[in-house]
């Protein structure tokens, strides 16, 4: 789910007060034994609801938080694909149930040495439905009765049900590893490359670099969190040299930066997909012919076109265009003709429909009024309605009929593991239930057969772009600005290791 942003600092007041406000003042960047001194990033914020707990991330900044803080046992690679963090090296048995886990040296921020006993501790608290951990789905199948250490710095994890791509949830968003016995997060240890010096909920947050980092020393010696929700003052930030690097820019705002010589904006392609959701066990959508109508009604280059100011794609319906396992199926395209009969057919020409949007993601705006027009044109009359930022996501998977939904890169066997299957509904939208794509994830996770495997995600994917109602009208690229003279920070899929990761940025 993408995070949901409420606001931290506007745009007036940011401008108006500088950084200053905060007692932030910008000093230059002086060297220091290491690297450059302080490097300033702006994300939209949470206020109240941002959380440094690395297992229940509730919004971006929170996951960029940890991912300075804390390690997980793999990360993703830009192919989504497991590379080695604090698990050296692992291996399966020939069914995939039982997982030999080798960790890597590793010191927490406090000298303590880690030890298996602190990933079990960690995996453990992940899967207790009191943490209410984001990927707690990924780990349904995990023993830990029967899981153990075998040794200070090696374990092993036994599974109910096999699952030969396992090493894939290690890498997850809220998978970070924290010292056995941690309860409480107000200051937070990990193994990351950098240390919690101080945090204000809803303001700033400032890291100091760990020299003992198993992965080497940080370049900068400072990091520090800036709550910026408002793009234009992130990018004004940015020009004006308050901040190095700004997060999340639509394509809009990438635009902005383009041609100016102080900034760039770094854009990873194909890497957020842009939704229309139709709830399929609720009216209207219920009928089948209404949910083709739509989407045939939908012209999606248009979309891309003028709600992404082309800088994505269009989309083919199926969640992870690019990414491994995804099926190259004709593209869908409009047809305006069959839509209009469909709608005429199902009795609901002038039908009026609500189409929930909220500034949750600030590229839906562009889309719903672009949407709305183009489904007129096939007899629906389309109006679009506002919810709050701060819970829309949670409002449309309750009370959702006809809604946009957007969602960074995630692996596509995570995906379908955290939203499609019939025993983890809490991250689907559209309230489509299918056994026979439970059957397929677990024939595709439980073989070996590389062949097998694509074979059974293809076919999920065909099923849920039959039947599920969530339309991928376009993937879009995912856009951060970076001052001139900052390097280190890579152009990346939103979820991948390299994502808002500030270990090997520099300054000038």
């Amino acid at each position: 789910m993408t995070p949901v942003p409420t606001p931290a600092l506007n745009r007036r007041r940011f401008l108006a007060a500088g950084l200053g406000a905060a007692g932030l003042v910008l000093t230059g960047c002086a060297a220091a034994p290491g690297g450059s001194d302080r490097l300033r990033v702006a994300f939209a914020g949470g206020g109240s609801r941002e959380s440094l707990d690395p297992h229940v991330l509730p919004l971006y900044v929170d996951q960029a938080r940890a991912k300075a803080c804390f390690d997980t046992l793999t990360g993703w690679a830009q192919d989504m694909t497991p590379q080695p963090r604090l698990a050296e090296s692992w291996e399966s048995d020939p069914a995939g149930l039982r997982w030999r886990v080798v960790l890597r040296a590793a010191r927490f921020h406090d000298g303590r040495e880690l030890t298996a006993a602190d990933v079990l501790y960690s995996l453990r608290r992940i899967t207790d439905e009191a943490t209410s951990a984001i990927a707690a789905a990924l780990f349904r199948d995990l023993d830990l009765t029967a899981s153990r250490e075998r040794g200070p710095r090696e374990l092993e994890l036994v599974l109910r049900r096999p699952n030969l791509l396992f090493p894939l949830a290690w890498g997850a968003p809220g998978t970070e590893i924290v010292p056995q016995g941690t309860t409480a997060f107000d200051a937070p240890v990990g193994t990351g490359p950098f240390r919690l010096t101080s945090f204000t909920p809803g303001g700033p947050a400032l890291y100091t670099a760990f020299d003992g980092h198993w992965d080497g020393a940080p370049a900068v010696r400072e990091l520090e969190f800036l709550p910026v929700d408002d793009e234009q003052a992130r990018i004004g930030a940015l020009l004006s040299g308050q901040v190095a690097y700004a997060h999340d820019l639509t394509p809009a705002g990438a635009a902005r930066l383009d041609g100016d010589a102080r900034v760039a904006a770094l854009a990873a392609p194909a890497a957020a997909h842009q939704f229309l959701v139709l709830r399929v066990d609720r009216p209207p959508f219920d009928d089948a012919r209404l949910r083709e109508a739509v989407r045939l009604g939908i012209d999606r280059d248009e979309l891309v076109r003028i709600a992404l100011l082309g800088r994505g794609r269009p989309g083919n319906d199926m969640f992870g265009q690019g990414l491994r396992y995804y099926p190259e199926l004709p593209q869908v395209t409009r047809d305006v003709e069959r839509a209009r009969a469909l709608v005429t057919e199902a009795g609901a020409r002038g039908l009026a429909v609500e189409l929930q949007t909220s500034g949750a993601d600030p590229n839906f705006d562009a889309a719903t009024a672009v949407a709305a027009r183009q489904l007129g044109e096939i007899g629906l009359r389309v109006t679009p309605r506002a919810l709050p930022s701060e819970n829309y996501f949670k409002a449309i998977r309750s009370q959702g009929v006809f809604s946009q939904n957007s969602t960074g890169s995630l692996p596509i066997p995570d995906y379908i593991g955290r939203r499609m299957l019939t025993s983890t509904p809490t991250y689907d939208f559209t309230g489509y239930r299918n056994p026979e794509i439970d059957r397929l994830y677990y024939a595709a996770t439980g073989t070996a057969d590389e062949t097998v495997r694509t074979d059974a995600f293809r076919r999920i994917l065909e099923l849920l772009r039959a039947g599920s109602g969530g339309l991928v009208w376009g993937v879009r690229d995912w856009n951060v600005g970076v001052a001139d003279g900052v390097s280190g920070i890579e152009a990346a899929r939103p979820n991948t290791f390299a994502w808002a990761n500030f270990a090997r940025a520099r300054l000038g």
